[in-house]
């Protein structure tokens, strides 16, 4: 039986982010061959000691046992003789109740007056810390976070400028540390989240055209992995996939608005602007923390699988 998962989320930096990331790249790519762990530590560019305490560190589990869970959940759906590899490894069992998003998440848009004023007599408070991800820029206001992104090693002033040219007029100042004290709430396991049901939603307030918010709001309430075309019918634009896949791209808060759930209609991964490495780590991630899935991942065999909100106009 597998140990219970950790209680505490893990928060890299960029450089052991991406040395997670290519590891899950490569155990998703790779997991038909069952490779040993000293392989897989090759693709980290880590001993196997060190990347096997990484990884646990990140994932609260070993990279074995992740490879065993990959390997369940695409037996099972080649079974029932459906879907891709990635549909098997993270679209069942991601639904409802066991989404942060419904819990803790509230979202409502800047007025166009406001827009329009380009941020005069707001105030923002920005910062960088790190996040399971890499490395974070978080923006907020006193109405709620106004922008999540995910920044690589050396380009921090580029992605601060970037963000204070989009509120020009605006009040910046710099607050790591509350950037740090977000990002601990945004990452905080679920568990603790339902242990204490007082704590006030999370709330966003993004700026974005009467689509863009109506997708978002969409994405927000739907649970687990989507489709474009599945996303549009819930936002109640069936025939829009593509303008709903622009929408998506313009997402100002990452993970808050899950983006990264949405794929192909194939179950590909399809396009992320923040890499598709770091899609499929968040998208393992979220998966990891399913407790049914964890449980049942773990009683089965290892076997290979055959085969190759104000709104704007």
């Amino acid at each position: 039986m597998i140990a219970a998962m950790d209680t505490q989320p893990a928060f890299l930096d960029s450089r052991d982010f991406a040395r997670v990331a290519r590891a899950i790249r490569f155990i998703d790519e790779h997991f038909r061959e069952q490779p040993r762990l000293s392989r897989i530590a090759q693709s980290a560019r880590l001993s196997e000691f060190h990347f096997n305490r990484l990884f646990r560190r990140w994932a609260g589990v070993t990279p074995r046992q992740y490879l065993a869970f990959v390997t369940a959940r695409a037996a099972r759906r080649e079974l029932a003789g459906a879907g891709s590899v990635l549909e098997a490894a993270y679209t069942v069992g991601l639904s409802g109740a066991g989404r942060l998003h419904d819990l803790m998440v509230t979202l409502e848009a800047f007025t166009p007056g406001e827009v329009k004023t380009q941020g005069l007599g707001i105030e923002v408070r920005y910062g960088f810390a790190a996040s399971p991800f890499g490395e974070a820029l978080i923006g907020s206001t006193p109405r709620g976070v106004c922008h999540l992104s995910f920044v690589e090693p050396g380009a921090e002033s580029a992605a601060a400028a970037v963000l204070q040219r989009s509120w020009p007029r605006a009040r910046w100042q710099r607050d790591d540390a509350a950037a740090a004290a977000l990002v601990s709430r945004i990452w905080t396991p679920s568990a603790t989240v339902l242990a204490a049901p007082r704590v006030p939603p999370l709330r966003l307030a993004v700026a974005g055209t009467n689509f863009q918010v109506k997708v978002w709001e969409a994405l927000l309430g739907v649970g687990g992995t989507t489709t474009y075309a599945a996303l549009a019918r819930a936002a109640g634009v069936p025939r829009a996939a593509r303008a709903v896949g622009a929408a998506v791209g313009a997402n100002p808060v990452a993970w808050l608005i899950p983006c990264h759930n949405v794929l192909r209609k194939d179950g590909e991964l399809g396009g992320y602007h923040y890499g598709p490495d770091r899609k499929r780590a968040m998208l393992a991630w979220s998966a990891l923390r399913q407790r049914p899935w964890f449980e049942e991942s773990a009683a089965r065999p290892k076997g290979a699988v055959s085969g190759g909100s104000s709104l704007l106009t």
